[in-house]
């Protein structure tokens, strides 16, 4: 008799996701059985199951790529992890190894690379595939639903202030500080920058000056970008963009310092309105981040470890998947929910 198990699953964009109770999959050759202890949500799950990017998934499929949870199975060939340990089944769910990007550690951006939760199932799931060359080694005693938002909003954090350059003892803007900016604050006060926390939710920002940040400022008031001028000195070294909004994106910008850097790892759908004279004038570079590589993500998670990040989190079962769907939809998930699979 198979071993049965629950996923919450996509069965078309837009509309809920269904429970549904499959036969637990078999290891094969270079894979790996993960069962399943927590699986963050991010805003990125709810792109994915409303088909919202011009890349879409296959339908149906499980969304989750912040998974974690305990290795039961290896298939033929695997020497990298063992059963027993504890790994996390991120975005980057595999790629070539071989290309030009995987050869710099750009694997990110391979051809080829392969989706948590989007080209593959993912971790809304009691069980998971995955390619064991790419899983996150999750640190001794951290806690897995504590682990899970680090797999994707912390490396997608930590990773986008390194793309700032910005130097210890200098500025940078965090734009939106809720799921990834809460993290990214605690990030940049650990490497030694000065932090300039920008959000339209006086909660979120009075969140961010508990965690550190050395400026808040409200974008719903006055003018946000001479604010954060007035208060970095001329603008930030570097912008992080965080929220999923245009006009975080056009402000970010301009909060730019000249011969600064602005990092978009927000989502919005949409274009993106660049400033083109004053980007050119002010040699302002503007850059995307996308995640981050795998030795990234050991440095993200050993910043966790050590005490010196901690997700804020939520837990929720996987029967609410939905709710915390709609919630995230409305912005009113304050950081981060984890459907914690010990839970009914």
């Amino acid at each position: 008799m198979s071993l049965k198990m629950r996923a919450a699953v996509v069965e078309q964009f837009g509309q809920p996701l269904v429970i549904r109770e499959f036969d637990v999959p078999v290891a094969g050759p270079g894979q790996i059985l993960v069962k399943t202890e927590a699986c963050g949500v991010c805003h990125t799950d709810l792109h994915a199951a409303r088909g919202d990017w011009p890349l879409k998934p296959t339908v149906p499929f499980i969304p989750g790529h912040e998974g974690i949870g305990v290795v039961t199975a290896i298939g033929e060939g695997v020497t990298s992890v063992k059963v027993g340990e504890r790994v996390g089944v991120p975005w980057l769910y595999s790629a070539c190894g071989h290309c030009e990007y995987c050869l710099t550690a750009w694997e990110t951006v391979c051809a080829q690379a392969q989706f948590g939760g989007y080209t593959k199932n993912g971790g809304f799931a009691e069980y998971i595939l995955a390619d064991p060359n790419y899983v996150a080694h999750i640190p001794p005693g951290l806690d897995p639903r504590e682990a899970a938002p680090i797999i994707c909003a912390g490396v997608t954090t930590y990773k986008g202030i390194k793309e700032t350059g910005a130097r210890p003892g200098q500025w940078i803007v965090i734009s939106g500080v809720g799921g990834l900016g809460h993290l990214a604050v605690q990030y940049a006060k650990a490497m030694g920058l000065q932090v300039c926390a920008v959000d339209i939710d006086d909660r979120k920002l009075a969140h961010a000056t508990k965690l550190g940040a050395d400026a808040v400022v409200n974008a719903k008031n006055g003018d946000p970008v001479e604010t954060v001028k007035e208060a970095t000195g001329g603008g930030a070294h570097g912008v992080l963009i965080t929220a999923p909004s245009l006009s975080a994106f056009k402000q970010g910008v301009a909060m730019t310092r000249k011969h600064g850097t602005c990092v978009l790892v927000g989502l919005p759908p949409g274009e993106f309105p660049v400033p083109l004279f004053d980007v050119v004038a002010n040699c302002i570079t503007v850059r995307g981040s996308f995640v981050g590589n795998r030795q990234d993500m050991a440095e993200a998670l050993a910043f966790a470890a050590q005490g010196k990040v901690k997700a804020d989190i939520e837990l929720q079962p996987l029967s609410a998947i939905n709710q915390i769907f709609e919630r995230l939809e409305h912005g009113d998930v304050p950081s981060r929910v984890v459907i914690d699979f010990s839970a009914v």
